[in-house]
């Protein structure tokens, strides 16, 4: 691309009005913006910010930067179950709220919680990967990829195993919601399912009060009896945030995995390498959450006179976090469009910064690597049958099928393996708009 047509890019880009082409690959719109316009007035009055150092001086400054979205929210959703959800949840409010809630519920995510749960996400996998191996053919993202974090979440609150089968579905259409731009039609499939999430977690919440779980292990027996000064939470709060921890640590978790898996069939070279040295993917981990980030946008609203990037910004104005960007900037990652698993340091911000960082990062981490690892060990030489598909989505980044043919021949390890995987065609990383 020329220097002529990347900065008519940065100049035409609308969020609201995002190119076909967009969600396929959004990184040359990222590159163009972050080189010609990195702070960019759209042209609804917000900023899109796409350099790295930005990000991290928004997400540090929470007093400057805020995340309530109450005033951001009713506009798009109006009086609506939406509305509510999306301004009660964890990740969309300020201290002091803020901070305790993430007490509460980091008290049950220490490295320490999350280490005891290994033995138990080895089971899942170990148990995903024997039904893989019966068939020639699966789906990365329904088989696979989007069954562990359900199961993970599902166990953190206490979710019977009967109960979790519509939780991916509310996920997908509660997120959704956030995404740029709503339809009438999305807007609706996002309030019917806070409506039954809610319906459903009071009869869970009724139960755990009846019969209390171990707060040392289970979250939602945790938010239930509140600190130990035995303030509790309003029954809104600790219903909407049972609702952010199983759509949070679901959807992301699923395109960290499902992505993985993609990346390394299109860069064969670097699954040769976690094949020789699989010590390397907690390393590896790390690059795909920073090459093709679960989560590409944030946002904040201003709430004093400030500035960015030499552009004054008026209290109220609304600002756009792009993740995706500030993961791939030059000024902080040599070669951002290469992948390279044993890329250190590797200082992404996939988790976010600051006070707002991802609360289960830790948990997130740990599923990729296991579910990595041992699928890679059972299956090294797969191939996708198919072109991936993806959501369509702007926000989140991930695909919603990925055909996947395993193969007899993949189950071996060893040369032969190793061979399989060098006939793997290469797909090109980036295309120009």
């Amino acid at each position: 691309m020329s220097a002529e047509q990347a900065r008519a890019l940065a100049a035409n880009f609308d969020l609201a009005r995002l190119p076909a082409d967009f969600c396929a690959n959004p990184y040359p719109y990222y590159d163009a913006l972050r080189t010609h316009d990195p702070v960019k007035r759209l042209p609804d009055g917000s900023y899109f910010l796409t350099r790295y150092e930005d990000l991290v001086r928004v997400y540090r400054d929470t007093r400057t930067f805020s995340s309530d979205k109450r005033r951001e929210f009713l506009p798009k959703f109006g009086d609506s179950p939406l509305y509510e959800h999306h301004t009660t949840s964890l990740v969309f409010r300020d201290p002091p709220l803020h901070t305790r809630l993430r007490r509460l519920i980091g008290g049950a995510l220490t490295p320490r919680h999350v280490a005891v749960m290994e033995p138990g996400l080895v089971s899942l996998v170990e148990n995903l990967l024997r039904g893989l191996e019966q068939r020639e053919s699966v789906d990365l993202i329904d088989d696979f990829a989007g069954a562990i974090p359900v199961e993970i979440i599902g166990n953190l609150l206490g979710v019977p195993h009967r109960d979790r089968a519509p939780l991916r579905d509310w996920s997908l259409a509660i997120l959704g919601a956030l995404e740029p731009a709503l339809g009438a039609e999305a807007a609706e499939r996002g309030n019917r399912a806070v409506r039954e999430m809610l319906a459903y977690l009071e009869t869970l919440v009724e139960d755990r009060r009846r019969t209390p779980g171990d707060p040392e292990t289970d979250v939602l027996t945790r938010l239930i009896q509140g600190e130990g000064d035995g303030e509790r939470l309003e029954p809104k709060d600790l219903l909407h945030n049972c609702i952010f921890l199983l759509n949070a640590g679901h959807e992301t978790t699923t395109n960290l995995i499902g992505n993985a898996l993609v990346l390394l069939h299109e860069w064969p070279e670097a699954r040769r390498l976690l094949l020789r040295r699989p010590e390397a993917m907690e390393t590896a981990v790390e690059e795909f959450l920073r090459f093709e980030s679960s989560n590409q946008l944030g946002n904040r609203i201003t709430t004093a006179p400030t500035a960015i990037g030499g552009v004054d910004l008026a209290p109220g104005t609304r600002i756009w976090l792009c993740i995706g960007a500030a993961n791939r900037d030059p000024a902080k990652f040599p070669e951002p469009d290469r992948l390279d698993p044993l890329r250190t340091p590797n200082r992404h911000l996939a988790f976010g910064s600051g006070p707002h960082q991802c609360v289960g990062l830790t948990l997130g981490r740990l599923e990729a690597r296991v579910a990595l690892e041992r699928f890679l060990r059972r299956f090294p030489g797969y191939t996708l049958s198919g072109a991936p598909q993806r959501g369509g989505r702007v926000r989140f980044r991930g695909f919603l099928h990925v055909p996947c043919r395993l193969g007899t021949d993949s189950r071996s390890q060893g040369p032969a393996a190793d061979a399989a995987v060098r006939s793997t065609t290469p797909v090109t990383e980036t295309e120009d708009p």
